[in-house]
């Protein structure tokens, strides 16, 4: 068999070896699924380790939710690996390139104008990823989330969300797209740098603004109001030297019931957000189903909320645990340290490129025969043909991933903290409900977050109140 396809042409050996590591990748992941369904199905007791730490209708709960979403993924990632390999055994991308070749020559431009074909083939890409994903969405959403109880949106506030991010979408990646098509273009031999430079300098530019500009367009953000929590939070930051500018509030309630928090920023000029359902003085879900009514966007039936048996969120004590946890990260250098190893990544993937763009039987690998479009070739090179090193990296920032977490862990436990993030841990993995019984390999290979109860064991002898 290997011998037949050696002496195959290049471009089929090319071809072949990308969809043969594709499904080798999907088979990998399914044989790892299936591992860690077997765990939830034969788990239908808390572990004695764990009765403390859970109440079994919690457990149960948690346990059907988490077969209910790995079921959903086996399916949508079967349907999607098909798709794809549909898509290129039918020759769907060189056929989507003529489509927009086809579009761009009635408004009256010819093939010269490649960076305009390649709008517009992306446009139809992305259109057709959005409404071929639309189904699997709105099954998660409206089945899987809603059956659980953390579905908070209404059939047409999503879709008008759908179509909202969409747009979005669109206005940012068209634009960027042709600045790096264009650079590309007229860069030389040294293309690969200014290229590099410039996803880094759209890469900072959107993380700087994406809170103050974009997340509002979808979210209500409102800064977090005087009090005793706000006092503590920034209290907390001063005391180890974070330049904490603005504190907001944003309401997730509107879509879930799951909770978060994060902090963004440059230099001196760090905000933090809190999701409301992470605050038990604030979430909505804790007011009897009724959402706040103040200052909606949206008419009072939208979004919808749903009454709990008990209280969602945690208390101040164990959010400024949380935030200790968080700052942490930023205290240890793990955002410039995740910085930098993306940029190193980059500039090494444009490198490549620069030796690889060139390579007529790449394009012909995937039916360009006449024509070696800059897109495509971006396309071609950074998705399949870096696909091996994709999946290595993945698994090594990973593994980078819970080394962070544990460090942070242990920084929040420096601030005496180590007993309300015990206790938060727990709620917010309750809230969540996540499942706290793993397959190794599963975990390994998969959690960017260590298990729960690996990290309540490193926080030590801390108790929950």
């Amino acid at each position: 068999m290997l011998q037949s396809l050696l002496l195959l042409p290049v471009e089929t050996q090319i071809f072949y070896a990308v969809l043969g590591f594709s499904w080798t990748v999907y088979l990998w992941e399914a044989y790892l699924s299936y591992r860690q369904r077997s765990v939830y199905r034969t788990t239908t007791h808390v572990p004695q380790e764990l009765g403390k730490i859970m109440d079994p209708d919690t457990f149960e709960k948690s346990r059907l939710y988490q077969l209910d979403k790995s079921n959903f993924s086996f399916w949508s990632g079967l349907y999607s690996e098909t798709e794809g390999t549909l898509i290129l055994l039918l020759g769907g991308i060189p056929f989507l390139w003529h489509v927009a070749g086809s579009v761009t020559a009635r408004c009256g431009l010819g093939p010269d104008y490649e960076i305009a074909q390649s709008l517009v083939f992306l446009t139809l890409a992305t259109l057709f990823s959005a409404v071929t994903g639309l189904p699997w969405s709105l099954y998660n959403t409206f089945v899987i989330e809603e059956k659980h109880g953390f579905n908070q949106q209404t059939l047409s506030f999503f879709l008008k969300d759908a179509v909202k991010k969409f747009v979005v979408t669109q206005c940012i990646l068209l634009p960027v797209t042709s600045l790096l098509l264009y650079i590309i273009k007229i860069g030389g031999d040294y293309f690969f740098i200014y290229a590099w430079l410039f996803t880094l300098i759209v890469s900072l530019v959107l993380v700087t603004i994406y809170a103050d500009y974009i997340a509002p367009l979808f979210d209500k953000f409102t800064p977090l109001p005087e009090g005793e929590l706000k006092t503590a939070i920034e209290d907390m930051a001063k005391s180890i030297s974070f330049p904490l500018t603005k504190l907001y509030v944003v309401e997730g309630s509107k879509r879930s019931s799951h909770s978060n928090a994060y902090f963004y920023g440059f230099f001196k000029n760090k905000r933090i957000v809190l999701f409301d359902t992470l605050l038990e003085d604030y979430s909505p879900l804790n007011n009897g189903g009724e959402a706040q009514p103040a200052e909606r966007d949206e008419a009072p039936s939208e979004p919808k909320t749903k009454a709990k048996n008990k209280k969602q969120g945690c208390n101040n004590a164990e959010i400024l645990a949380v935030l200790g946890h968080e700052l942490g990260h930023w205290k240890l250098g793990h955002t410039v340290k995740n910085i930098v190893i993306s940029q190193m990544n980059s500039f090494l993937c444009f490198s490549l490129f620069a030796v690889l763009i060139g390579r007529r039987e790449l394009f012909v690998a995937f039916g360009f025969t006449e024509s070696q479009p800059t897109l495509i070739g971006l396309m071609i090179i950074f998705q399949f043909i870096f696909s091996p090193y994709n999946e290595l990296l993945s698994f090594c920032l990973t593994v980078l991933s819970r080394r962070f977490e544990f460090q942070a862990d242990a920084f929040a436990r420096g601030m005496g903290k180590a007993s309300e993030l015990y206790s938060a841990l727990i709620k917010l993995n309750k809230d969540n409900l996540g499942f706290p019984v793993a397959d190794w390999l599963f975990s390994m290979w998969h959690y960017s977050h260590p298990p729960l109860l690996e990290r309540l064991r490193a926080l030590g002898d801390a108790k929950q109140d």
